[in-house]
């Protein structure tokens, strides 16, 4: 049974930075092919923020957060990271991370890809 863990949310300073790492357990033995960030602010739909892939360590972003969050991955450890820099209000929402099992990401983000979901961490920037 694969669980997502995100964790070291909270609240910031606009301008200020955050990083929140997830977690993968369970099914070791099987390697993802694609990590995802997403996120939703209240009232609004879930947006794909960011993507990499395990083979080739490929990245994709959100036009909304490129070139201020970077997404990074630890394959030894089974974990993600994004890094979240020069935060805005409007970044406010709860993140979750995301794993792929059988696909692989590509640059139109899309959610369906995703097989696991974690439960979240809220990141407020005020």
């Amino acid at each position: 049974h694969v669980q997502l863990v995100e964790s070291g949310g909270g609240s910031v300073q606009a301008g200020g930075s955050m990083r929140i790492p997830c977690l993968a357990s369970g099914a070791t033995h099987m390697s993802t092919f694609c990590r995802g960030w997403f996120r939703q602010a209240p009232g609004k739909e879930r947006e794909a923020v960011a993507q990499i892939n395990r083979a080739t360590g490929e990245q994709y972003y959100a036009d909304s957060v490129k070139g201020r969050f970077v997404i990074a991955a630890d394959n030894a450890k089974n974990q993600v990271e994004l890094q979240l820099n020069s935060l805005k209000p409007e970044d406010t929402a709860m993140y979750y991370c995301a794993a792929s099992f059988y696909r692989a990401c590509y640059s139109d983000l899309a959610p369906w890809r995703f097989d696991y979901w974690g439960q979240g961490t809220q990141v407020t920037v005020s």
